[in-house]
């Protein structure tokens, strides 16, 4: 049984009732009967947006007509396209990640995309081309109800807390299973530019107003903490965030769509699908410098680019 779920556009006669069924209880949708492309009304976009904002991940089956230049026209009315920082775009594109995965091996560890830069994106949309008959899913949690369940004393904690996010952290414990050789090329090339930001560890966001945890695998320290310190209170606060009740898991089937607002939630794959290939691509919508509850804004901390002699040495 569906559940049709009526989001007005601005006013209701510009209303469109998108067919969004939950897939878990705190977090994620599947969004029914929309074939994704640039041909979609302002209407639609508005209601895809604000059922985003809502479940915070939505998926959409079979869309298996979006090709890499339909992805990135679709995007492109969804908002304003943007290319990872460090990493080259997939060939002849302008914006898209290749995520081609074989030998079991995945980013499988939680992170919300890009947060070394002070203006991350505020979306993702993730198409997958290749994927494995078992295993390969998709884990996101929900960053705002992960905060709103803290216990008073952390909530106190982290109010008013900062932390530094770098790309420069442990790339064998990120890709696991993949060979010593595969980590350094991501290494290398990840960090062909190294960035440190410092982020506010509680964000209002700019569309819900709800709080949210801004942390994952980014995470250097927090501001006035040393690294032993550091690296337990993050286990605490990100052990709050993927806690099987904040979490959905998606199992991908080939033409599969998921977006999500990346400022609301964390995400990981499961490298968990051995010699088989998992391919997908994924386009990125710029956003803007997250917002503490006392009105602090991220900065740049650093942005520096390491001589070759040093990137080998590592």
């Amino acid at each position: 049984m569906t559940n049709i779920q009526q989001i007005f556009v601005n006013k209701p006669d510009a209303s469109i009732a998108l067919d969004v069924v939950p897939v878990a209880g705190r977090i994620g949708a599947e969004i029914r009967g929309v074939q994704l492309s640039d041909r979609l009304s302002a209407a639609t976009i508005a209601s895809i947006r604000a059922a985003l904002v809502r479940h915070k991940v939505v998926f959409f089956r079979d869309q298996n007509e979006l090709d890499d230049a339909g992805q990135e026209a679709f995007a492109g009315i969804l908002g304003t396209p943007v290319a990872h920082p460090t990493v080259p775009v997939a060939d002849g594109s302008s914006y898209l990640l290749e995520l081609n995965s074989r030998d079991g091996y995945a980013a499988s560890s939680w992170h919300t995309d890009v947060t070394f830069v002070p203006a991350y994106p505020e979306a993702s949309i993730l198409r997958a081309i290749d994927v494995p008959e078992a295993g390969g899913d998709t884990l996101w949690a929900n960053t705002a109800s992960a905060y709103e369940e803290l216990p008073a004393p952390l909530k106190l904690l982290v109010n008013d807390l900062r932390a530094v996010h770098t790309n420069l952290y442990d790339y064998a414990a990120a890709f696991a299973g993949a060979g010593s050789e595969i980590q350094n090329h991501y290494r290398n090339v990840f960090t062909s530019t190294v960035y440190e930001t410092e982020h506010p560890v509680v964000h209002v966001h700019p569309e819900s107003g709800e709080r949210n945890l801004l942390l994952g695998h980014f995470v250097k320290n927090f501001v006035g903490l040393n690294g032993v310190d550091s690296a337990r209170l993050l286990n605490i606060l990100q052990d709050h965030v993927t806690k099987p009740e904040n979490t959905v898991r998606w199992n991908w089937r080939k033409g599969d769509v998921a977006i999500w607002d990346n400022r609301a939630t964390q995400h990981r794959a499961i490298a968990d699908f051995g010699p088989q290939k998992r391919h997908l691509r994924r386009v990125t919508i710029a956003g803007k410098s997250p917002v503490g509850i006392d009105g602090s804004v991220s900065r740049l901390l650093k942005k520096t680019t390491p001589q070759p002699e040093a990137q080998a040495a590592e």
